[in-house]
């Protein structure tokens, strides 16, 4: 892909549409558009593109910082998601397979295993809970139940406004049947047995809400993502927006990196470009946002606008989601020598997610680090060898608030003093010994760690808190009737993970929706067509 640099390069010509941010939901809207034949400008403030599918570099080593596995439908070649990425990149991405096992729930010192495939899946937990086999044949119905009624309420967010008012209640109905329920309640529901409770929620981690807390739709549609297996991308996760640049661009669209946009350009309540950190302003027939609802209303519009306009009703009242720190680890070793698996680890000291949480938030420093997450990216991905010869690398990944770093959020990266540096050597070594707990052989063998805290996520992503899933995947955020494409501006359109749902594929779904609606045209069918006729 053909990256331009603001700084070095302004744009020119006419453009169809302006994308604000160029994480998989802003791309895969992009790409689509472009294919369309419409001139496309994707505007990015990082230096690199692709959001949270992007990776870097220390040393001799490469870490992911978002994309540690997805779904296997994204490797099947009759899902939709698969056919939706062969669509929009350039070169069809190759995936790893996880193989059998893809995560491993440790609670305490008991470990559970979920493997791919639905009936295999029902085997291996009941031979887990064995007096259990009524409720977990029942939680995989609902999980199909849900994941059916899901495409009316997708389908619902492209209705106008006035016809949404008609019959949009009739399209969301089944599945807000489940959405206004935690994913507490719909377990409860099922079993008494608090550890099979906690052990079907123990992916809770990838949307950042315990059960109690959690809207049911969002843990279903995750627990589906992952019910076939897991995979992973050869090459590593930056391949993804590579090659989606590559559609963009081959299609006479621009990828720009260092473009910061200032605000939405407005003619009374129509948007009619972007005025850049620099002044300049960039006319286009339609805006995109790919940032989030808070950041956009907070952020893209002059005071004066959002105050006229309302903008602040569109921000919904869930609230944004947990922020997070990673630990990223280079080892001077080969996976295979250190025989490290694909499988991830999920670490839990007790079957009490709730208490656990609430604990850690009052006294981060001294409870126990509640929630960990172990992913082993050089052994994933078969070429890590041949990029980096004689090395791995692991990533450590737990959940934290923003306030305890917060008093750094001015500083500059890099440069946030001794006492900054002193905070995350302290995490830095908690969550190494959690390492150690699962892998006593990796001690003495670590060439090389660093932390990442939720101000770095700021910093790189511009979310206010640090926030990795958008919006908060509560009950009351699939009842927001906003978190759709269209806004109360013309011209003017959101897309990315808080159209639909958090992650990867919540968010290009979200760009196929923002496309579908600014087109007018049904992509799905069309991406099924092609999918199918090659």
């Amino acid at each position: 892909m053909s990256i331009l640099s603001y700084k070095k390069q302004k744009p020119e010509g006419k453009f169809d549409t302006i994308v604000i941010g160029s994480g998989p939901g802003g791309l895969a809207s992009a790409a689509i558009l472009a294919k369309e034949g419409k001139r496309v400008l994707v505007l990015e403030r990082h230096y690199e593109p692709g959001g949270f599918t992007h990776t870097f570099k220390r040393k001799d080593y490469e870490w992911d910082v978002g994309i540690h596995y997805l779904g296997s439908d994204f490797n099947r070649k009759n899902s939709f998601l698969h056919a939706l990425l062969k669509y929009i990149t350039q070169t069809p991405i190759q995936w790893e397979d996880m193989g059998e096992v893809y995560d491993r729930i440790k609670i305490g010192n008991k470990e559970f295993h979920f493997v791919r495939g639905k009936e295999a899946f029902k085997e291996k937990m009941t031979a887990y809970f064995p007096n259990e086999s009524a409720a977990i044949d029942k939680y995989i119905d609902l999980v199909h139940e849900l994941e059916k009624s899901s495409k009316l309420y997708y389908a619902e967010k492209l209705l106008p406004s006035f016809l949404s008012k008609i019959i949009g209640g009739y399209m969301r109905r089944k599945f807000v049947r489940f959405s206004q329920k935690t994913t507490l309640e719909v377990l409860k529901s099922l079993t008494k047995d608090e550890m099979l409770i906690a052990v079907l929620s123990g992916q809770f981690g990838d949307y950042g809400l315990t059960p109690s807390q959690s809207s049911f739709a969002m843990h279903a549609m995750l627990f589906k993502h992952y019910l076939y297996g897991a995979c992973y991308p050869v090459g590593g996760a930056s391949i993804i927006a590579e090659e989606i640049g590559k559609m963009i661009t081959n299609h006479g669209g621009a990828v720009y990196t260092n473009a910061e946009v200032k605000e939405v350009v407005l003619e009374g309540k129509k948007a009619i470009g972007v005025k850049m950190l620099n002044g300049e302003i960039i006319y286009a027939q339609n805006i995109i946002s790919n940032t989030g609802f808070t950041n956009t209303y907070t952020k893209l519009f002059s005071e004066s606008d959002i105050v006229k306009h309302k903008l602040q009703n569109q921000i919904p009242s869930c609230g944004a989601s947990v922020a997070h720190m990673s630990l990223y680890i280079g080892l001077k070793q080969t996976a295979a020598e250190l025989n490290l698996p694909k499988a991830n680890y999920w670490l839990y000291n007790s079957p009490d997610y709730d208490n656990a949480m609430k604990s850690y938030a009052e006294d981060p420093m001294n409870a126990a680090i509640p929630v960990v997450y172990i992913s082993y990216p050089s052994a994933k991905d078969p070429n890590f060898g041949k990029k980096h010869p004689g090395k791995a690398t692991i990533e450590i990944v737990t959940l934290v608030s923003y306030d305890l770093f917060s008093a750094w959020e001015n500083k500059k990266w890099k440069k946030r003093g001794d006492d900054y540096e002193e905070l995350k050597e302290f995490f830095a070594q908690k969550l190494l010994k959690k390492l150690y707990e699962v892998h006593p052989e990796l001690d003495g063998k670590i060439d090389y760690y660093e932390l990442s805290t939720p101000v770095t996520t700021k910093h790189f992503s511009n979310y206010l808190t640090g926030e990795i899933y958008g919006l908060n995947h509560t009950p009351e955020r699939f009842d927001a009737r906003n978190l759709k494409p269209e806004t109360p501006i013309k011209n003017f359109y959101m897309t990315g993970q808080d159209i639909v749902s958090c992650g990867f594929a919540g968010a290009l779904i979200g760009g196929v929706l923002t496309a579908s609606k600014i087109g007018g045209i049904k992509i799905g069918k069309k991406i099924i067509k092609e999918n199918t006729s090659t």
